[in-house]
Formats: C-alpha cells, sequence, structure tokens
C-alpha cells in the first residue's frame, strides 16, 4: 500500500490564507504589513524564489519593497541599505535573499538586521530565542514542517524523529524544535560524518531528509510505516524540460511511497511552506510593531 501524499501546497494555501485575513485586520487597524526582499545579483533559483515570494505578498493583500541590486553590489553599500531598512518604520521584514556573491560577508549581513525585522529567523538573537523556548520568529521551513505534521494529524510526542542533514538553516533548528516539550519528539541527527547513515534513518518513526543530495534515501533506509519529510530541492539536468532541468528531492519518492505511511512530494511538498510561513512571520512582524509604538 503505497503512503499518503502530504500535499503541501494545498496546506501552505490555507496557511496563506490566514496571513490575509490578519494582514486585513492590521489593515484595519492602520497598519500594511511590509516585507523589503532584496536580491544581489541575478541567481536564476534566488530569482526564481523571489518571484514567487512577491506573488505571496500581492495575493495576501501585503506590500512588498522589491530591492534588486547588481551582482558587483558591495558589502558597504548593501549592508547601509539594511541599515535604512531597519530605521524605515514602515518596512516590518526584511529577507536578504541567500547566498550572496562570494564577495559579501553573509554572516555581516545576517547580523546587520534587526531581530525584530529578521522575518527569516536567522539572527543570533532570534536563534538564541528559540534553543531557550522563547518567543522568536521561528526559520520558514523548520517551521513549515511542523505545520505539515500538525495539519496532517501525525503525532510527534514520544517519537523518534531522525534528520538527515545538519544546515543552520533547517536540519539545526529543527532538531532544537522537535525536542521542545509541545512536540516531545527524541531527535537523531546525521551528516556527511555519521557511519553506516542506513542504521540511524531505519530506526526513524519520522525521517527528515534535508542534505541537499538528490535521492540519497533510498527504499532499504526507511522503516515500513514511517513519515518521510523531504525538505530537499535539487535541479537536475533534463532534456526533455523546456528549462533543461528538473527538481526532486532528497528522497528516490517512487519507491520511499511504496515503504512509507506519509510522505512529502518535491515540487508541492515542504517548498510551498516556507513563503507560507515568511508571510506569517511578516504578519507577526507588523503586529508586533503596533506593540511598539510604530
Amino acid at each position: 500500500m503505497s503512503a499518503e501524499i502530504i500535499d503541501g501546497f494545498s496546506i501552505a494555501q490555507q496557511v496563506r490564507h490566514k496571513a490575509a485575513e490578519e494582514a486585513a485586520e492590521l489593515g484595519r487597524q492602520g497598519i500594511a504589513p511590509c516585507l523589503a526582499v532584496v536580491l544581489v545579483g541575478e541567481n536564476p533559483a534566488s530569482v526564481s524564489y523571489v518571484t514567487a515570494k512577491e506573488r505571496a505578498l500581492e495575493e495576501a493583500g501585503m506590500l512588498g519593497k522589491d530591492i534588486r541590486l547588481p551582482g558587483d553590489t558591495t558589502e558597504f553599500d548593501l549592508l547601509g541599505l539594511i541599515e535604512e531598512l531597519n530605521q524605515d518604520d514602515s518596512v516590518h521584514g526584511i529577507l536578504v535573499q541567500l547566498p550572496l556573491p562570494s564577495h559579501i560577508d553573509e554572516d555581516k549581513v545576517i547580523m546587520a538586521i534587526r531581530p525584530e525585522k529578521d522575518v527569516d529567523g536567522f539572527h543570533p538573537v532570534n536563534v538564541g530565542n528559540m534553543m531557550i523556548g522563547r518567543k522568536s520568529y521561528l526559520p520558514c521551513t523548520p517551521h513549515g514542517v511542523l505545520v505539515l505534521l500538525q495539519t496532517m494529524g501525525i503525532p510527534t510526542a514520544g517519537k523518534h524523529a531522525v534528520i538527515v542533514g545538519r544546515s543552520n538553516i533547517v536540519g539545526k533548528p529543527l532538531s532544537v524544535l522537535l525536542t521542545r516539550r509541545e512536540y516531545n519528539a527524541t531527535v537523531t541527527v546525521c551528516h556527511t560524518g555519521t557511519k553506516d547513515l542506513a542504521s540511524f534513518t531505519r530506526q526513524a518513526d519520522i525521517l527528515i531528509a534535508a542534505a541537499g543530495s538528490p535521492g540519497m534515501v533510498k527504499a532499504h533506509m526507511v522503516k515500513e510505516g514511517a513519515v518521510v519529510i523531504d525538505v530537499g530541492v535539487n535541479r537536475i539536468p533534463d532534456s526533455t524540460k523546456k528549462s533543461g532541468f528538473r527538481l526532486c528531492g532528497d528522497v528516490d519518492f517512487e519507491a520511499v511511497k511504496e515503504v512509507a505511511s506519509y510522505i512529502t512530494p518535491v515540487p508541492r511538498g515542504v517548498g510551498p511552506m516556507t513563503i507560507a510561513m515568511l508571510m506569517m512571520n511578516t504578519v507577526e512582524a507588523a503586529r508586533a510593531s503596533l506593540g511598539r509604538g510604530r
């Protein structure tokens, strides 16, 4: 029996609808949620992501400040722009699309964004608050994974969650969030230094693949009836496609769906949730600005 497909696109639409409702309510209070999206250079994947975010803002009735800079923009000039956005009370969230050109220090850029406008949840202040369970903007992709599990009624308490990947964007924060009391999972994090990866993945009640390696999770690596969440988005050459490539995840979907109980596809799985949670964080940032008298 094949796994039930978790339709991340439909669930993300529900979240975006809620964000639109909350944005409209804030509008009635005289505040229009606004996200500034900064893109440096013309990385094709980044251009695609930024365009999707701008479309989502428009659909949710929020304001978007679209700032596109040439690839040779200096670090000094980018940091100056961020400070201008920090000072602009009409801007509630700031998102600088990563990766940045190699001559710009990403850490400096992340640190320059005020924590209260860091709707990506990457600033060390927000990361620290997340670690100790204080209110903060949660990183969008990990938060989206949790909302998928909750919406599908998949229990996490007492379950063994195995995460393949230890990035600061997905693996690490997700491991922290799943151990919070409201989720109460037992978490194992695997990575490139893990020996005999399959011996760990086969223990997982919930297996989360976030390694950025196309199709690395095979059917023999998955326990019968496990929940499989595929965070990977990989572009691989495909001459049959007009674009010359196709998207695939970190999971061998066709094989693993015959073993798992639930599985997310790529695309239309975790990806849409990332933008949906960004919309919610932007609304929350706008609401918080009311409390600061802005």
